[in-house]
């Protein structure tokens, strides 16, 4: 089946707090199995006015659950349930396994903040991309892209600890925020200044000549997001030995480097924002063996000297659900 109408997708999840996480967790369950159990009318009550209108009436859901039976039969198994945000998004996902498909399937359901279902999804569970490069040793040495304490909210080699895993060139990217009693941000969500990363430095991790900087974006509010330019203002280093730097979704304004600029390891070169294809302000940063996002592949990026929840690492790769910083 294929996407339904609802939320763009992001480059980027934020965090749940313990409590707001129960509560939707319950919520976007209940919706997803009232619909796998055909309760489509309750469902149906439950949409968003735009779900609505782009689904039609309640009997086209009707119809989209029954071919959905009929082309996968029933569940069997589940194997996994989480709960994340998108922006002002709560979202659960749901795998399992069915009767009448060989690969599980993903369920998601969207909720907008005032709990209505703003997205709904069945889908294969995605799969890793294909890699040359599993077995790959960074060339460059490589220093964490900032100095202080940073949460990898997606990073590793698993789909279901890395969303970019899917990807050819992302295949081994990382996404970053800062993160305290559990949360992303203080105050009111949608004020990007709330957020704990928001304006950090951000550092090259290791020397290097610009091949590409971009400034000028736009940070993008809270629920919006810039499809056409992913990356936002980003920049992108060239380490030598086939090997570069992206840093993506840096603030308006503050890219401090230009292409040809030669760096050293720890040069500021621009500050967290919220620019391009992103839910909250965070830093993504991917290895790849080209200087043109969507060209090349994926390489592993294995860092030097850092701590992971407290321990220190010699060199290593940080992985969903760590706390790093570097040691100095």
């Amino acid at each position: 089946m294929g996407r339904w109408p609802g939320i763009a997708a992001a480059l980027a999840f934020g965090i749940l707090s313990a409590a707001a996480g129960a509560e939707s967790l319950s919520r976007g369950k209940d919706i997803a199995e009232a619909f796998l159990a055909g309760e489509t009318d309750a469902v149906w009550a439950e949409m968003s006015p735009e779900m609505k209108s782009a689904l039609g009436t309640a009997d086209a859901l009707a119809a989209v659950q029954a071919d959905m039976r009929r082309d996968f039969g029933s569940e069997s198994e589940v194997l996994s349930e989480r709960m994340l945000r998108d922006g002002p998004y709560d979202v659960y996902e749901r795998t399992a396994r069915w009767t009448g498909s060989a690969t599980p399937l993903q369920i998601t359901v969207a909720l907008d903040p005032d709990g209505q279902v703003a997205g709904l999804w069945v889908r294969p569970q995605p799969k890793t991309a294909d890699s040359p490069y599993l077995d790959y040793e960074t060339k460059t040495a490589l220093r964490l892209p900032f100095d202080g304490a940073w949460y990898v909210y997606w990073g590793g080699r698993r789909v279901e600890d890395n969303h970019h895993a899917i990807d050819a060139g992302q295949r081994f990217a990382l996404d970053l925020l800062v993160m305290q009693h559990g949360q992303s941000h203080s105050g009111d969500p949608a004020i990007l200044e709330n957020y704990y990363c928001w304006d950090r430095p951000i550092l090259a991790p290791a020397e290097g000549v610009i091949v590409r900087a971009v400034g000028h974006l736009p940070d993008q509010p809270i629920g919006k997001s810039d499809p056409s330019n992913p990356a936002g203002n980003h920049v992108v280093i060239d380490f030598g030995n086939g090997e570069y730097g992206f840093l993506a979704h840096l603030r308006q304004g503050s890219v401090t480097v230009a292409e040809g600029d030669q760096v050293t390891t720890g040069t500021e070169v621009g500050r967290c924002g919220n620019s391009g294809n992103t839910s909250e302000p965070h830093l993504h940063f991917h290895l790849q063996t080209s200087p043109s996002l969507g060209h090349g592949e994926g390489l592993p990026a294995q860092f030097l000297s850092y701590l992971a929840d407290g321990e220190a690492i010699e060199n290593g790769e940080p992985t969903r659900g760590q706390t790093v910083q570097p040691i100095k």
